[in-house]
């Protein structure tokens, strides 16, 4: 299915819940609508499922004008946060529901597929009002993927799910997505979900679409310091800078070089650095800057430490468990090579990875 949406705004009273926007999905592909909370993704969501109409615009589907037809009449298949199970189904007739009403003939397979790929077989005899929450919204996934629909909406799917499952659904479901025929549309506040599920990225930001287009590339190349925030987890770190004489100078830190410094306008700019990018221990990178820790906050595999700086409050991820108590003195040190380079408008004047990002390198 080909999804285009031409500019297509949602208001409500006087509040404006999507700005004008256009947006052409890719077929067969993963779109993952990526910002926090209110930024935009449901709102949009509702749009393309026919939940809602657009205030203004108009959605298209394979060039046909489907503005206004009802969700009824199109063939979606959609999940919400809050899951919607049958109540009065066992696991296994609400995943086959839809291959029923298909006359598939495979049925059982097709449900024990799905079932063990969402690690639910065990339940597929119970009725939901038996199951946990995360064991409901499973089912839910479950009886989405069986209808096959050439459109399919996941609004958060995994929010409810332990962070271990999560883990493991992700990879599962990019796996099924990659070889699936449907184009499909996942709403997620994560970075890191975005990224691993691949395909594209729609950046939102208070119902303003800021940037699409394939997901590394936006994570490489975000267009302004609203994108950067949105695509980075732990939050990107931002300093005040002035670029002279082609070097960028900074309170606190030496003189930050870049092969292309000379080609950025003299004058205030904004660095930014990603938390991974910041490491406790010189490892041949030639800046840093020290401080006193604030917190230090252990998180699964890594450690994220705040820092006050001269240049403000810097986060850094390190690998592992890192033990700091408050007010330890800190070096964080980094390549300039790892720099954003902001200007005075927040537009991306210069970012790295230029030359290595044929290489797949992050």
């Amino acid at each position: 299915m080909l999804l285009k949406l031409a500019g297509v705004e949602k208001k409500v009273g006087l509040e404006t819940w999507l700005h004008p926007l256009d947006l052409t999905l890719r077929e067969s592909a993963v779109t993952v609508l990526l910002g926090v909370t209110r930024a935009g993704k449901t709102s949009l969501m509702r749009v393309m499922a026919g939940l809602d109409t657009p205030t203004a615009g108009r959605v298209l589907v394979d060039g046909h004008d489907v503005t206004g037809v009802p969700v009824r009449d199109r063939n979606i298949a959609m999940v919400y946060q809050q899951f919607i199970n049958y109540p009065s189904m066992t696991v296994f007739d609400n995943i086959a529901s839809p291959l029923r009403l298909r006359g598939q003939n495979d049925i059982q397979s097709r449900v024990g597929e799905i079932a063990r790929t969402l690690h639910i077989e065990e339940f597929l005899g119970r009725l939901p009002a038996e199951l946990s929450g995360g064991q409901q919204q499973r089912v839910a996934l479950a009886r989405a993927l069986a209808k096959d629909a050439p459109l399919m909406l996941l609004d958060e799917p995994l929010v409810n799910l332990d962070y271990k499952l999560r883990e493991d659904l992700r990879e599962e479901l990019s796996l099924m997505f990659a070889q699936g025929r449907s184009s499909v549309v996942y709403a997620t506040t994560e970075p890191g979900e975005a990224l691993l599920l691949g395909g594209y990225t729609a950046v939102l930001d208070q119902g303003e679409l800021l940037q699409y287009g394939p997901t590394i590339d936006v994570f490489r190349r975000p267009v302004s310091m609203r994108v950067a925030r949105a695509f980075s987890d732990p939050p990107m770190n931002f300093l005040s800078a002035q670029v002279a004489q082609g070097v960028l100078r900074c309170q606190g830190i030496n003189d930050m070089r870049l092969p292309d410094a000379a080609a950025l306008p003299a004058g205030p700019v904004t660095v930014g650095l990603r938390a991974a990018d910041l490491s406790l221990r010189s490892q041949g990178e030639d800046c840093r800057v020290s401080g006193q820790v604030q917190l230090a906050e252990i998180s699964g595999s890594a450690t994220y430490v705040h820092a006050d700086t001269p240049v403000g409050t810097l986060i850094a991820q390190v690998p592992g468990v890192s033990h700091h108590q408050l007010g330890d003195a800190i070096t964080f040190h980094f390549s300039s090579r790892q720099a954003y380079i902001f200007g005075a408008d927040e537009a991306l004047l210069h970012a790295p990875y230029t030359q290595e990002a044929n290489r797949g390198a992050y």
